[in-house]
């Protein structure tokens, strides 16, 4: 499953001209990524549990900049994000067309400081809001020989954050803070794989996200892009550790449109790669620390995330 959570996702972009942001300030996309990136790693993406409901907490943070279409960071433009990512697994222990059925749900909520508005606004120190639902009706995962697994999903992103650009262009939103969640309900089918032998997790969680309506606002009409998301996992348990290495990509596939124009500039990429260390205490608790350093990133923001997971067994 995938949050997406992109929530969880999570970085944005705006520029104020006048009372409205301009496309030409802002990155290739106007909020949100609907996947949180890198958020899963270190899970095993095409497996599920045994039957039984689990919970989750990841604890996200991120320190990022903006950088330019060609790759160049831009000064002043700083924003700090902390995303708090609950989540309930639910396997039932059924089979649905030969594989292993489970549905998900979380209710992420951030807080947000962004320079930009923090100047050009005149706003205090940050958003506190909940972003968007995150749904995950079903998964179907099947073992296949040697050790394979493959997972299937859908995650619906509800439109129902507490405040979204609509609320910022609008002038409803000064407190230097970006909006807490995505003004749009997003559709997104997601594919894992994993090779599971020996305690070693080789992993990759494949999610393409599509926006089905728009941000709208008087005046104000913006249409987020499809885009492609991924986790990679390679980690080793021995005893209660595991250690190893996480990567995340996310590639726009085409521009987003403004008031029915594509937004100047380069689609978004961005590229990061980093630790993973857990430990599984006794009486069923996990946890896992995880560190993503971005190294090749345009027309987006982009840095350093931390995340720390917490799992049980209810």
């Amino acid at each position: 499953m995938s949050i997406k959570l992109k929530l969880l996702t999570s970085t944005m972009a705006l520029a104020v001209t006048g009372s409205m942001l301009a496309a030409s300030y802002a990155k290739a996309e106007e909020l949100w990524d609907p996947y949180l990136r890198g958020v899963f790693e270190g899970v095993p993406a095409g497996a599920l549990p045994p039957p039984g409901v689990y919970g989750e907490l990841d604890n996200y943070w991120a320190s990022y900049s903006k950088y330019d279409a060609a790759g160049n960071k831009i000064p002043g433009t700083h924003l700090n994000a902390l995303v708090e990512v609950p989540i309930v697994l639910w396997v039932p222990g059924i089979k649905i067309l030969g594989g292993d059925y489970a549905a998900a749900i979380g209710q992420p909520f951030d807080y947000t400081s962004f320079q930009p508005l923090q100047h050009n606004l005149g706003g205090g120190g940050g958003n506190l809001g909940i972003y968007n639902t995150v749904l995950v009706p079903g998964m179907l995962s099947w073992s296949l020989p040697n050790n394979l697994f493959v997972k299937a999903g859908l995650t619906i992103l509800l439109d129902d954050a507490t405040n979204t650009m609509a609320d910022l262009v609008q002038g409803k939103l000064t407190n230097g803070g970006a909006p807490s969640g995505n003004g749009y309900t997003t559709m997104q089918p997601d594919l894992g794989f994993s090779w599971l032998s020996d305690g070693w997790n080789v992993s990759a969680g494949l999610h393409m996200a599509f926006p089905i309506d728009s941000t709208r606002a008087p005046g104000y009409n913006y249409r987020s892009a499809p885009e492609f998301s991924a986790d990679y996992t390679i980690t080793k348990t021995i005893g209660a550790w595991t250690m190893g290495v996480g990567g995340e990509q996310e590639n726009q596939i085409s521009k987003d449109t403004f008031n029915g124009k594509h937004v100047p500039g380069s689609i978004t990429r961005n590229y990061g790669i980093g630790p993973i260390v857990g430990y599984q205490f006794p009486g069923g608790v996990g946890v896992t620390a995880l560190w993503n350093h971005s190294f090749a990133t345009t027309s987006e923001v982009a840095g350093d995330f931390f995340d720390v997971r917490l799992t049980t067994r209810f």
